[in-house]
This record gives structure tokens, sequence and C-alpha cells, in this order.
């Protein structure tokens, strides 16, 4: 067979992940975050064995091009003199890498490429060091408990994209039996019910006592403090709102600007900006190290949904979840309010189906919404 396909200047170009071959067996696995390992691959008696060789220029011994040459050398004449290769053990981390690798190559939408990487990193970890053919129901389970109730809507995609992981290894024989990640495979006897848990049914503060949350919330400095105000005052979805980047932001119109591919309905979605809502963006500009309107902890990265729901709860939100917050909104302006039906569902961004109510939003709405928004922010502030 060809070998020696590579070279170190094509190597060190290489950033796309994925698998490149030198030839008769060796390869360079390219992964996302530019880290590069070799791995040797033969086959026997139908059995795949991938067998790693070391990073390339990376940790204590790095593996040039001409070692990992020399070492799948030494495998080959193993081979040829009828030895038996065993491979190591892959982690879940390993495959996780693998699977993230084929996904980032086929989403074009770049936050479906970060929700992929976060929920795994941060929410299967407990699964990463174990090895993959040994992960048992009771290890997916123990990874969900801690978000399943706090967090559904993020568990069950968490759920969902381990099961992928998983099938994945099955899919290269890495794994044996049934999906442990499957609903219907036996989670559904161990977590609540997923019905519970969906759209619709969002725990939510009542609006007569949001004022005071509120106040609360006023009383930290934390960024995910103002991103839960921000998300309150423009009854926008947590995901709009820690996404938030500052070009979307008009301070001489006082309009925040939504472009449709972070939108649900996949349509832009202009927010008018009360006075509070201004002046958060106006504190958080001053602190800014990046395009993001809500830094987390590193720069260039969004607060999490985590940290917002826990600064929502310690101000005394009991078990409110962040889409609640749209629900006592909505609630306000049907109880408290005289703004027509159709202002609010434009407020919530929730897609109209009738023509000619749509038309009438289109036309007079964003003005009307000014005011609604001037007037929820009022509302809110009436407990600091």
């Amino acid at each position: 067979m060809a070998r020696n396909k590579l070279t170190e200047t094509k190597i060190k170009a290489l950033a796309e992940p994925g698998v490149y071959s030198d030839g008769d067996g060796l390869f360079l696995r390219v992964r996302t975050g530019g880290s590069k390992q070799w791995f040797f691959i033969t086959r026997r008696g139908g059995k795949r064995v991938e067998l790693g060789l070391g990073g390339y220029g990376q940790g204590t011994a790095p593996v040039s091009l001409v070692l990992a040459r020399e070492k799948a050398q030494a495998v080959r004449e193993r081979l040829a003199r009828g030895e038996v290769l065993h491979a190591p053990q892959r982690t879940f981390a390993d495959l996780m890498e693998d699977v993230i690798a084929l996904k980032l190559a086929s989403f074009r939408n770049d936050k479906h490429r970060a929700q992929w990487r976060m929920t795994l990193d941060t929410y299967a970890k407990p699964l990463h060091i174990k090895p993959i053919g040994e992960i048992t129901r009771d290890d997916v389970v123990e990874a969900l408990k801690p978000i399943w109730s706090t967090i559904p809507e993020t568990a069950d995609r968490t759920r969902q994209r381990i099961a992928a992981v998983i099938d994945h290894a099955k899919a290269r024989g890495l794994y044996v039996g049934d999906n442990p990640a499957n609903w219907r495979g036996g989670l559904k006897e161990l977590l609540p019910a997923r019905q519970k848990l969906t759209r619709g049914h969002h725990s939510a503060v009542p609006y007569n006592s949001l004022p005071k949350v509120i106040a609360a919330l006023r009383q930290s400095v934390a960024t995910s403090a103002r991103a839960v105000e921000f998300a309150a005052l423009t009854a926008a979805r947590s995901n709009e709102v820690r996404q938030a980047d500052w070009s979307e932001i008009d301070f001489t119109g006082r309009l925040w600007v939504v472009p449709k591919e972070r939108m649900k309905s996949g349509k832009e979605h202009v927010v008018p900006l009360s006075d509070r809502a201004i002046a958060i963006l106006e504190g958080q500009r001053q602190i800014a190290t990046s395009a993001l309107v809500f830094e987390g902890g590193k720069e260039g990265k969004s607060i999490s949904d985590t940290a917002m729901v826990k600064v929502l709860r310690g101000a005394g939100a009991g078990d409110a979840t962040l889409h609640g917050l749209r629900s006592s909104f909505r609630d306000w302006c049907g109880d408290e309010t005289t703004y027509p039906r159709d202002v609010a569902e434009a407020a919530l961004a929730h897609v109209i189906k009738d023509a000619t109510e749509a038309a009438y939003r289109r036309g007079t709405a964003l003005a009307k919404r000014a005011e609604l928004m001037q007037d929820w922010a009022d509302f809110l502030a009436v407990g600091k």
C-alpha cells in the first residue's frame, strides 16, 4: 500500500477536524481545537483494531512524523510475525471528540456547533474518563440527575448527544448491547417523565412577586444577574440573551435586533429597549472584552444557562425557570394592561398564523411595544 503521504509542512497546516492518512495503516487525527494524534489501524478476522501512537507536537513526549512512521513500522513487523494486537480501551471522551468533529462538519449554524460542544464538555463530564465499552445506564443517570429537573430541555439534549456518542461507538464495534442513554431503554424508569419537563410547563414567578426578585438581582454585581434581569426586561429566551452580540445593539434607536439565525421562528426579531435595559447594556459595554454582551468566566465565552438559573433562584424565585420569565410577562400583559393581544405576542416573538393579524403587527406593533416594554420595566422596578 502507498505510504508517506503526509509531510511536516502539510501536517502543521492541517486545521480542519478529521482523519488524514499517511498510508499503510498510519493515520493522523485532527481534533476540534487543533490537537493532533497518531494512530494505527489494522483488521484481523474482520475485527478493527486501533492503536494510539501518541500526540503530534504536544505533551512531554511529542511524536514527530518520522517517529510515528517508525512506530507504525514496528506494528507492521509484529503483525507479520503473527502477533495478536489488542487496542487500549477508548474512553467516552475519545469517541466524543470523533462525534463532535463529524457533527461540526455537518452543521451550518454556529449556535448548534457551540451547543454540542458545551453540553458534552460540561454535562457529560462524569463520563469522560470511563471506557466507552463499560458505560452503564446508571452512569448515564448519575451524569444527568443534577440537571434533569433544573434545566430539562438542556438535560434531554445532553442525553440525546450521549446516546449519539454511544451509537457511534456501537457502529465501530467498541460498544456491545443496548444504548444506555436511550429513553425507552430503561431511563424512563429512572428519571422523571419527560412530559413533565417539556415546554409549556416552565415554572414561573407570579408577576406580582417578580419585582422583589428583580430588586434582589440588582444587589448582585454578577454578569449572570444582569443577564437574567435583561432577559426579564426584554421577555427574550435565555439562549437569545446569552448569545447577544454588540453588533445587534442599536443604542441610538434603542433597539436590540436579534438575527433570524438565532431565533426559534427563523425570523429577525426587533426588541424595543426600556431605560433600564439600556442602562444594563451601558454597564456591560464598560467591562466588555469581546463581542458578547454577557460574557462568561472565560473571554469569548457566553454566560452559561446554569449560572443564570442559579442566580435567579438565589434571588428568591423558587424553582422558576428562565423561560418562566416570559410566562410572567405574558400574564402581566393580560391581567394588568390594555395592550392588544398581538402586541404582547409580538413582544414574545410568537408566530402569528393569521395573515391579517401578522400584517397589522408588522405595521404598528413596534411603537406600541416600545411603550409596553417601558411599562413592564417600570412595573419591575417597584420592588427596588
